[in-house]
């Protein structure tokens, strides 16, 4: 287990403006969660869903995606249980608010190059805003999607920020363990 990163300071977050978040990828992944973009905590610490307030690595744990809670900082060990992590959007914002339509258009022209290159069995989106505006599907609602993107299919959760207060812990737990069902359905009849 790596050592947990120092506490950015506020320089540190003010300075993070200018930084990205890489990519954890690998070919032919069971799930690549995309999250809207990184926050500045996220940043100044270089690993995904960094901030301590963020449900993500709770929500993966809670729903048996890792055999126990994983630290942003231990990331990587998600590419051996077929899971990576990507955002929308690169750019690194203090709120996912500071986005333009623009940016989320672009983000989805990015991804479907990523789903493209490495294919996924799914995508799942963690924010359905980010979802809806970069892929002008304005009705989309939570859960699996009827289209593809490349030969991913398509899953939409609600953002784990701990922003969003109109889904609590337990409700995210719910739905992050209705699309492992799903990848396990998946898996067992060999396709996607």
């Amino acid at each position: 287990m790596s050592a947990p990163p120092r506490k950015p300071t506020k320089a540190d977050l003010a300075a993070a403006v200018h930084l990205t978040v890489p990519d954890l990828l690998a070919p032919n992944l069971d799930v690549l969660f995309c999250g809207i973009n990184p926050g500045l905590y996220t940043a100044a610490i270089g690993h995904h869903f960094g901030r301590p307030g963020n449900r993500f690595w709770p929500a993966l744990h809670g729903s048996a995606f890792t055999p126990r809670l994983f630290a942003p900082w231990e990331e990587h060990e998600l590419l051996a249980l077929g899971v990576g992590i990507t955002n929308m959007v690169e750019r690194t914002t203090a709120t996912a608010a500071e986005l333009t339509a623009l940016e989320y258009i672009a983000g989805g022209q990015r991804l479907t190059r990523v789903l493209t290159q490495f294919q996924p069995r799914v995508v799942a989106f963690l924010g359905i805003g980010a979802y809806r505006a970069a892929f002008a599907k304005p009705r989309a609602t939570l859960g699996l999607q009827p289209e593809r993107i490349a030969q991913s299919a398509l899953w939409v959760l609600p953002s784990p920020s701990g922003l969003n207060a109109n889904h609590q812990l337990v409700d995210l737990v719910q739905l992050f363990v209705a699309l492992r069902a799903w990848v396990k359905t998946m898996q067992a009849s060999g396709t996607s």
